[in-house]
């Protein structure tokens, strides 16, 4: 069995409003919900997203500026660490110098004791070396056998006569490790001057930056002031080889700044040149990596501002819905009441019509009867006319004519005077009779068998007879419209434990189908709508039931006929229970 979606879709999308006019949108209800909904949700969405977007950008904002600062902040500290590890090997060379005579320093042993002692105080010391004014070194201590080496042409040489102290770059030398060396130079008593010079190995250098607090994506490097790495990199391992980055400007201070590399991957670049050598500090971050935390909160944010959206949404359609849905049953309820009031008004015309018609009729009648009955008694007393039984026929014959239109006329002024609202006795059989009498002629035209069951305990009660007479009438209207030449109509009185009675129309006519029968009592619905039917026949009288305190109830099966329950009470229920139940019945219509 398929679902029924039907059901979820609002009426008023299935309508379409056929007047004209300069008020045709007010009835136009697909647009005015849609109206309803785009305002709305622009009303509510509209500072929601706006907000959401402000938020994203000041909070993305805050994020990168506190990576810039905590980045700054690191490379600070960590500039502050060198440059703290490099002056403390100066001054430990120029403590030497001043502290030991030119004489005592050339002494190898004496040499050897001092390296000693500062590798075990300091650390990081691999040799020592003088070297006099000339470059020759005349003083060695060390693993290597470089006394009487010629430092005369060496660049670094030159540097350090110049400046008095001299930081080189990171190389291999004669021991093919990385190295860097420190050398101070000492003026003399008598104007002459000597050089101190130490090799430091990179391991305590290498571990300060390894004890750096970096991001598992971080790296932290030393490199020369050309671009060349003079410690081993996380993303660049081999040492001497070139950054793919460009040299960033000498700046005092420590600086930081956003770059890309060939595949287009953004690094956060926290910088500080470390004054009096050629070593510059660079720490390197993947900002993806940093703003993995941010965008786990933004993951989740959007979530929840999609969530809220939708729940949003959903409300919106719902309440407008809802809104428009009532609009549009207020409005075919009104449609409704203007409809039953022309046709009210139609069928007052109509029984004005009759009354006059019958009138007009009786006053002719009542003449060709007169003269009719005049003719008969002037024949009785004339022997020669009163034997003369084919004379007496054709008068007999239009007296019988006279009150068999007669009869006609009063049941047209009896309808006529029960279109105005009058309760007062009725006799259910009576009304009965006169309906089928009234559409006699209809069921003879279609061979149709009307057959009706009336106990003879069926008693009188109060009610309207305008009422039960247009009941019945749309009743078996419905019935003879549903039946075929030669079909069966049957109508059943009972009387139910004293307190109400029954009537059952019934006929073998096509039926009506299941999913119809539940909507055959709503306004305008209607199975013959290319045969002249409005949906407004079983609509006013399931009102006119529901009026009178009564209740209506169908059942059918297509192709073997439809049967109605009308059920009255003997007893005229109280005035505010009639109101309760056409509130109840209105609601029921209207649903």
């Amino acid at each position: 069995m398929k679902p029924d979606f039907g059901r979820f879709i609002p009426k008023f999308r299935a309508y379409r409003e056929a007047a004209s006019g300069p008020f045709r949108s007010l009835f136009d209800f697909g647009k005015i919900w849609k109206q309803a909904v785009f305002l709305c949700t622009g009303v509510a969405l509209t500072p929601l997203i706006l907000m959401a977007l402000i938020d994203y950008n000041v909070t993305r904002h805050a994020i990168e500026s506190e990576i810039l600062l905590r980045t700054s902040r690191l490379v600070s500290n960590e500039r502050r660490t060198i440059s703290f590890f490099l002056e403390e090997r100066k001054f430990a060379l120029e403590f030497v110098v001043h502290d030991n005579p030119y004489e005592t320093l050339k002494d190898a042993a004496r040499l050897a004791a001092i390296l000693d002692n500062l590798r075990k105080a300091l650390g990081g010391f691999s040799d020592l070396g003088v070297i006099d004014s000339s470059g020759i070194q005349v003083s060695y201590t060390g693993p290597y056998s470089l006394l009487g080496v010629d430092y005369r042409q060496q660049d670094w040489f030159r540097q350090v006569m110049e400046k008095g102290v001299y930081v080189s770059d990171v190389f291999l030398g004669l021991r093919n490790a990385p190295h860097f060396v420190i050398a101070v130079k000492h003026m003399l008593p008598n104007g002459d001057s000597f050089i101190l010079r130490s090799s430091l190995d990179m391991e305590r250098f290498q571990k300060i930056l390894s004890q750096m607090e970096l991001e598992p994506s971080g790296d932290a490097v030393i490199i020369n002031r050309s671009g060349i790495l003079q410690t081993p990199s996380r993303y660049f391992p081999d040492i001497f080889s070139r950054i793919p980055f460009s040299i960033p400007d000498f700046s005092q201070t420590t600086q930081v700044y956003q770059t890309s590399d060939a595949k287009g991957r953004i690094y956060v670049i926290g910088y500080a040149y470390i004054v009096d050598t050629p070593f510059i500090l660079m720490v390197t971050k993947q900002k993806s990596e940093l703003m993995k935390p941010w965008f786990r909160t933004l993951r989740h944010l959007v979530v929840f501002l999609a969530v809220s959206v939708v729940g949003i949404l959903a409300v919106i359609i719902g309440v407008a819905t809802y809104l428009v849905n009532h609009m549009y049953m207020a409005d075919q309820k009104r449609v409704m009441t203007l409809h039953q009031v022309e046709y009210a008004n139609k069928l007052a015309s109509i029984g004005r019509l009759a009354a006059g018609v019958a009138h007009e009729i009786n006053n002719p009648l009542a003449i060709i009867n007169e003269k009719a009955g005049l003719i008969k008694d002037i024949f009785t007393f004339r022997s020669h006319y009163a034997g003369d039984a084919k004379l007496a026929g054709l008068i007999d014959g239009i007296i019988a004519s006279v009150e068999r239109c007669g009869a006609i006329t009063r049941r047209l002024l009896g309808f006529a005077r029960h279109m105005e609202v009058r309760i007062q006795n009725v006799n259910l059989g009576v009304i009965i009779q006169d309906v089928i009498g009234f559409l006699g002629k209809e069921a003879e035209y279609k061979s149709i068998t009307v057959s009706v069951e009336i106990p003879e305990d069926v008693p009188e009660f109060e009610s309207d007879r305008g009422k039960l007479q247009q009941i019945f009438l749309n009743l078996v209207n419905n019935a003879f419209a549903a039946m075929n030449d030669g079909g069966h109509l049957n109508i059943a009185v009972g009387v139910i434990h004293d307190k109400s009675v029954s009537v059952t129309v019934s006929d073998d006519g096509c039926g009506i189908a299941d999913t119809d029968l539940k909507r055959v009592f709503e306004p305008f619905f209607t199975t013959k709508g290319r045969s002249g039917g409005t949906g407004l026949g079983l609509s006013i009288t399931y009102g006119l039931v529901q009026e009178l305190g009564g209740d209506i109830q169908v059942a059918s099966t297509v192709g073997r006929g439809t049967r109605f329950t009308v059920t009255l009470p003997l007893a005229r229920p109280p005035q505010g229970s009639r109101e309760k139940k056409k509130g109840e019945t209105d609601a029921g219509i209207a649903g």
